[in-house]
């Protein structure tokens, strides 16, 4: 979808006042500083419902966040920060939530901000897929289905959506066509702050007017400091603790490096155009898979995003390969196996000679769908120490014995819904 750039302005009473007046305009960039908390209606908007790393490998939080403070009693406003934006004031926690990349959505959902999203990338798409994995956390529902779908937002839409806050990072939107530093600040202003980071996904890099001091988040990290803009610090912490069990249990289980298997991560639409996914790269998307150390069947000779064919993939001939959105329900994982096998090239393929050729969920992942993923990575790569995963072909997330999961799921569905 792409923008309307010839859209009218909102008449000059609307662009005057929204609902949500700021405070101050001020810090380390121009959207920094904006006071963001809804005044009233924000549990009344429709609830109906692609795709950083920071300083530990393992992609854990900084633990060490300080940037929520409270101001003088009486006054319940609060500020919390994110690279690019700077610091943002809240005057109460935002309620409705724009975002565009689903690592954002899921960090809403995680907490307990999910039937408040107002705007995701391709939302019928991930609400099937985030299904297939809410469908094991009993009592959770979720439902971004008809959604906004803002992968090319356009700024009348925002206006008209009027979330609490654009859970999106302004210098990737910046990056459209559509859009310049201009109408981003204009939002800030008008609607309600951008609060969000994404050009961690992998670090790239920023355009020069977002350069200086962009800072690149691990997974978890970022999550910290959304919880923080949220007021959700409890919440956090409790989710935190669950990603700090899983791994500690992987750590202690991993076999030696040299014990350990080759792996690839592939994408196909059609079968025909294969790209191949790095695994351990800085940045976010691999947050699941970087703790577990596979070994690059590639050697690093491919970079993410490459197109390969079975050629390539019987060169570096991996042990294990993973297919990207092999979890989301309209995915055919019997005909991709189905591909390889009858090929005379791509069935020389010891992943394929094996039966090792498993679903895998999204790189833009948040909090949940990375506790989901870190399991079902461990035990698709090493089911001598992790326990077997079931041979996946349709259907939710199958159910794993108790005495093998790697987390409870009991424990974080109370997380979501408020109730620990």
């Amino acid at each position: 979808m792409t923008s309307n750039t010839d859209a009218v302005e909102p008449d000059e009473s609307a662009t005057k006042r929204t609902r949500r007046d700021y405070l101050t305009y001020g810090g380390a960039v121009a959207v920094g500083g904006l006071l963001a908390g809804c005044t009233g209606g924000g549990a009344e908007s429709d609830p109906a419902g692609s795709d950083g790393n920071g300083t530990d490998p393992t992609d854990g939080g900084s633990g060490d966040s300080d940037d929520s403070t409270a101001d003088d009693a009486g006054d319940e406003s609060y500020t919390a920060s994110i690279s690019p934006v700077g610091e943002v004031t809240f005057e109460s926690p935002p309620e409705t939530v724009f975002t565009r990349l689903t690592h954002h959505a899921d960090m809403a959902f995680a907490l307990g901000r999910g039937d408040g999203i107002t705007a995701m990338h391709a939302p019928d798409y991930y609400d099937g897929l985030w299904n297939q994995y809410i469908e094991r956390l009993p009592g959770v529902s979720l439902d971004w289905s008809g959604l906004y779908s803002s992968w090319e937002p356009d700024k009348e839409k925002l206006y008209e959506l009027d979330s609490d806050v654009h859970l999106a990072d302004p210098a990737w939107i910046t990056q459209l066509e559509s859009w310049d530093r201009e109408g981003v600040d204009e939002i800030a202003e008008r609607v309600s702050p951008w609060f969000g980071n994404s050009l961690s996904d992998r670090h790239q890099e920023p355009t020069p007017e977002w350069a200086d001091g962009y800072e690149y988040y691990g997974l978890w990290e970022q999550f910290e400091r959304v919880a923080e803009a949220f007021g959700e610090r409890e919440r956090y912490e409790a989710l935190a603790a669950v990603h700090e069990e899983i791994l500690g249990t992987i750590e202690t289980r991993l076999p030696p490096e040299e014990e350990r298997p080759t792996a690839v991560m592939i994408a196909a639409a059609d079968i025909e155009e294969i790209y191949a996914y790095t695994l351990s790269n800085p940045g976010f998307l691999t947050s699941h898979t970087r703790p577990l150390g596979p070994r690059d069947a590639f050697e690093g000779s491919v970079e993410s995003g490459t197109v390969v064919d079975f050629e390539t993939i019987l060169d570096a001939d991996p042990d294990v390969i993973l297919y990207l959105g092999g979890m989301e329900p309209g995915t055919d994982m019997a005909g991709r196996r189905a591909a390889f096998e009858e090929d005379p090239v791509g069935s020389e393929v010891t992943a394929v000679r094996n039966d090792r050729i498993h679903p895998q969920g999204a790189r833009y992942q948040g909090p949940i769908l990375n506790l989901f993923q870190l399991e079902m990575t461990a035990k698709q790569l090493y089911p001598d120490a992790f326990g077997e995963w079931p041979r996946y072909e349709s259907g939710p997330y199958p159910e794993i014995p108790e005495d093998e999961r790697l987390f409870d799921r009991e424990r974080v569905a109370e997380i979501i819904n408020g109730d620990a």
